[in-house]
């Protein structure tokens, strides 16, 4: 028997007095059966039945991740003006997929479902709407079957907004001095009373956006230091099956970065024999010089090693991502060892003018995954429209 805490008013607490991080966390969740619930202390109310001061001013999105989308899917159930201004040609940031290499889309970045299944249904917030996402039990996480996250904002979130979405505009520079907003981007100047912030935080990082006034020290300080681990997926497609199905083979486990290898078409309905090669952090360092050549051999020698040499007499083709080549990603994702602490301040809004959304601006209890985005964007429009102050350290 499983059983099932309530945290929304506990989860931060344990985090704080034990000074854990979020593998940590997670893992101790984990081993005591207890659910992390999507609507923690932050959340606590519901946003759409609680708007006491109705705001009704222009808000500028940076970004069409899934912190982005779901901020403006949200304020567009709210009847809010907004727009998104995405730098490249297409939306969904880290959910990238690729639709020509197998009978399932291949997801490039963000794959699994880390949370219970009900989250679509959260995220989509509204009964009216059918929803046919079908999954399968990936310990201790889900999957897809035969479609991805990406594909969930596809059909369910961006028909509603995609007509706000400005594609190829990069943001140079948010002026948040004056009581107006000024964006100068690419495509020229844009204004707004409201900036929600969605970008991978290495984009922050390297310094790609200026704001004026500077951020505080603190909060640049976080950014500066912040370990952000390099990303890289592989895809190896064979002819016959000689591995388990729903095998994974951990080959790097540490603060350092992860490595794994893993039964990619597990649970599809697909014929196909996929492994997914998973790095992030120190773990990429040996494939980033690789010529697409190069990586078949060094990961075909690595397979064969465990499958006493099975991979490269059934080679038939591979697909490789490294998001480190990404111009407006530019890397992986928040290391999972990160302080709470850190993360928390990441998310922090900037004088009721400029606030933040995406995995690595949460409220500290949980980071980096899909549904965390959605979670820090719904955070995000709640603070505007309720004028709400989240947990300032």
């Amino acid at each position: 028997m499983k059983i099932t805490y309530n945290l929304s008013n506990c989860s931060a607490d344990i985090v704080s007095k034990n000074n854990m991080t979020r593998k940590e966390f997670l893992k101790i969740c984990g081993l005591l059966g207890i659910i992390v619930p999507f609507n923690a202390s932050c959340i606590a109310r519901s946003l759409l039945n609680n708007i006491s001061n109705k705001f009704e001013g222009k808000v500028t999105i940076i970004g069409a991740g899934a912190g982005g989308l779901s901020a403006g899917y949200l304020l567009d159930q709210l009847g809010i003006d907004f727009e998104i201004l995405e730098a490249s040609s297409n939306f969904g940031g880290r959910m990238k997929i690729n639709t020509n290499f197998a009978e399932f889309p291949i997801p490039l970045g963000a794959e699994w479902i880390e949370t219970k299944c009900e989250i679509f249904s959260e995220i989509l917030n509204d009964e009216s709407v059918h929803l046919d996402v079908k999954t399968i039990k990936d310990t201790p996480d889900y999957k897809f079957i035969n479609s991805s996250w990406y594909n969930f904002y596809e059909i369910y979130i961006v028909p509603r907004i995609l007509e706000k979405i400005v594609f190829n505009s990069v943001v140079k520079k948010i002026d948040y001095s004056e009581e107006k907003i000024s964006i100068l981007t690419s495509q020229g100047l844009k204004v707004a009373d409201k900036v929600i912030v969605s970008v991978p935080l290495k984009i922050l990082q390297v310094g790609d956006i200026e704001f004026i006034p500077d951020l505080s020290k603190k909060k640049q300080s976080v950014i500066k230091n912040a370990q952000i681990w390099d990303g890289f997926k592989a895809f190896f497609e064979f002819s016959n099956k000689f591995y388990d199905s729903g095998f994974e083979k951990i080959i790097e486990n540490s603060n350092a970065g992860q490595k794994i290898f893993y039964d990619a078409s597990f649970g599809q309905n697909s014929d196909n024999n996929i492994i997914g090669l998973f790095a992030v952090g120190s773990a990429v360092g040996k494939y980033n010089s690789l010529s697409k050549s190069q990586l078949k051999d060094v990961v075909l020698k690595e397979l064969d090693m465990l499958f006493s040499n099975q991979a490269t007499i059934n080679y038939k083709k591979h697909l490789c991502h490294n998001w480190n080549k990404e111009p407006f990603i530019k890397g992986g994702y928040l290391s999972d060892y990160a302080d709470w602490k850190d993360v928390r301040r990441l998310g922090e809004s900037v004088e009721n003018k400029v606030y933040f959304a995406g995995g690595e601006y949460t409220d500290g209890e949980n980071w980096v995954s899909v549904h965390t985005a959605a979670l820090s964007a719904k955070r995000a429009v709640d603070e505007i429209f309720n004028n709400t102050e989240y947990n300032k350290t």
